[in-house]
């Protein structure tokens, strides 16, 4: 191999990177695995093979164009942000243009997935989450309110929907209960973030809540929003949505939560903010676990 080509190979080895990077895969495999507990929660047998594997890419193929729009809209906050700096766009090792046009070509087959194999309900539910993402939160909500990340969590609540929707065809009222879970969570779970990271937000101008309020005052929500969590979980066993082994596996779940929100709250600095915010991954994906396994057990 000559060095022209030695250097055009590491070349496309670098953007493969950075177009990977900017759909924020982590995050994305975190939707696509509450994404699918909605959809196997939605049926009492197997999910149609066909919806299955449609309707998994399609919508994270919609989170992925998501985070590439988001990467996109924040590139001028990234480059000054420790945190963010080194991402593909502020970095240079990516270019708007291609950024803008990937992320456009993973919604548009996104939207060809769901329609033609899935059901329009998913397509349009899918669409407005990736709006409300990608537009409506990165575009404006970031910028103009402290409480951004509990509004714009709507759109981050949806796969659990999403799943749902793509199997059953309609909006259940259980589907929603799910919604409502990653609702709730979302504040508790980014804020412990935003309190380590709150120099890197003053700097880029983003009004985040320790910002804008204060880390005491974060804190304090955020052992609110992690009692009215704590109650949340409840439901699904209170409205008979699941069993009692739910029930046993979501009470000390919850209540590790609230412990962890009760340590950073009565902490000084941000000491306990990344424990809580590495547990609070952890317990989504635990209590999701604990959802699916309790509906498929006899009762």
């Amino acid at each position: 191999m000559n060095p022209t080509d030695l250097t055009l190979s590491r070349r496309a080895t670098v953007d493969w990177r950075s177009y990977y990077e900017i759909t924020k895969p982590k995050v994305v495999m975190l939707i696509l695995f509450t994404a699918l507990v909605g959809m196997l929660l939605a049926t009492d047998g197997m999910v149609p093979l066909p919806i299955l594997f449609a309707g998994m890419a399609g919508i994270g193929l919609a989170a992925a164009s998501g985070a590439a729009l988001n990467h996109l809209v924040e590139q001028r906050t990234d480059a000054v942000m420790q945190r963010t700096r080194r991402r593909p766009l502020p970095s240079g090792r990516l270019d708007a243009l291609s950024a803008l046009l990937f992320a456009v070509a993973l919604g548009a087959l996104s939207m060809v997935l769901l329609l033609v194999w899935v059901n329009p309900l998913t397509a349009l539910l899918t669409l407005l989450s990736l709006i409300g993402y990608a537009l409506i939160y990165t575009l404006f909500l970031k910028r103009s309110s402290p409480q951004s990340i509990v509004w714009g969590g709507l759109a981050g609540a949806a796969p659990p929907l999403l799943g749902w929707a793509a199997v059953s065809g309609d909006i259940h009222p259980h589907a929603l209960l799910l919604v409502l879970i990653v609702f709730t969570w979302t504040p508790p779970h980014f804020w412990p973030l935003a309190i380590r990271r709150r120099e890197d937000y003053a700097r880029a101008g983003l009004p985040m809540l320790p910002v804008t309020h204060g880390v005491a005052y974060t804190k304090q929500q955020i052992l609110l929003y992690s009692v009215a969590l704590l109650a949340v979980t409840m439901l699904p066993y209170a409205t008979h949505m699941t069993g009692l082994f739910y029930l046993l596996g979501a009470l000390p779940l919850g209540l590790g939560f609230v412990w962890h929100a009760l340590r950073l709250y009565r902490s000084e600095g941000d000491r306990y903010a990344m424990p809580m915010f590495r547990y609070s991954i952890v317990y989504l994906a635990a209590l999701f676990t604990l959802l699916l396994t309790d509906h498929y057990l006899p009762y």
